[in-house]
């Protein structure tokens, strides 16, 4: 299933359905082949926005968790969305939390999974082998409960920017922002229902990290799903569909009666 990638301005994106804004923010090798089973899930019931981040293509002094936010708050003003489920994956999470913390008047409620913010591991610690693709596989299957889900079109994906120069140098830029930028110490600020999504095989962002924001995020419940890894929307859709779901439908306004 492909989908239209429309433009406005500066901003690429994915917008498809009517409904509730459901706005997705992906990962460092954040292909949107990852959510293809929750747009087409969400997609009856909500409008499903996914901008496509520019994660390699700010200056490298933009090049941040803070760039990427300023450019999600953009994004949403030029579009007018309001009352917006916004879901983050890994980086795409972290984004989320730093954007809700500075602008949370249109957001309705955040939804997390295996997002960084608290801990990472793994995201930039070593410096990524050019040009040995079986290396690049085994780091990519790492992501992943299955190592299958690491498939050529993934990893040729990876290995492409791994073996451009100065998207490793952004790369590795933004996984150092990411673990400066902990944001422990402000989690509790966050006033919107929050719903945590976690594999509890996540080698990346392991469960103890699911459980430490569930403990600090005030209005927040957490879900693990077994035999899953870092990416549960794509490895498990079924199961992760259903959880969103229904926290989606808990919020849902009743209808006034007359």
């Amino acid at each position: 299933m492909s989908y239209e990638i429309k433009q406005d301005g500066k901003f690429k994106y994915i917008e498809e359905g009517q409904g509730e804004t459901l706005m997705l923010l992906h990962g460092l090798f954040g292909a949107l082949s990852n959510f293809r089973d929750l747009i087409e899930h969400f997609r009856v019931n909500y409008k499903v926005v996914v901008p496509i981040l520019p994660l390699l293509d700010l200056d490298l002094l933009h090049t941040s968790v803070g760039g990427l936010q300023k450019f999600v708050h953009k994004f949403i003003e030029s579009r007018n969305y309001e009352s917006i489920h916004l879901l983050g994956n890994s980086l795409g999470g972290h984004v989320a939390l730093v954007h809700i913390l500075k602008h949370p008047e249109r957001i309705k409620s955040l939804i997390l999974t295996g997002s960084s913010g608290l801990f990472e591991s793994g995201m930039g610690d070593t410096y990524p082998k050019r040009g040995d693709k079986e290396y690049i596989r085994g780091k990519t299957a790492l992501t992943f409960y299955d190592p299958a889900m690491a498939t050529d079109e993934l990893v040729n994906e990876v290995f492409e920017i791994t073996n451009n120069r100065l998207k490793v140098i952004k790369i590795i830029a933004l996984a150092k922002s990411a673990i400066r930028n902990n944001l422990g110490e402000e989690l509790n600020q966050v006033k919107q229902p929050t719903c945590l999504i976690w594999g509890n095989n996540d080698t990346i962002t392991p469960p103890f990290v699911a459980k430490e924001f569930n403990r600090l995020i005030p209005n927040s419940e957490l879900h693990f799903i077994d035999k899953c890894g870092h990416a549960p929307m794509m490895e498990v859709p079924d199961e992760f569909n259903k959880i969103l779901e229904g926290f989606l439908l808990k919020l849902k306004t009743p209808a006034a009666t007359v």
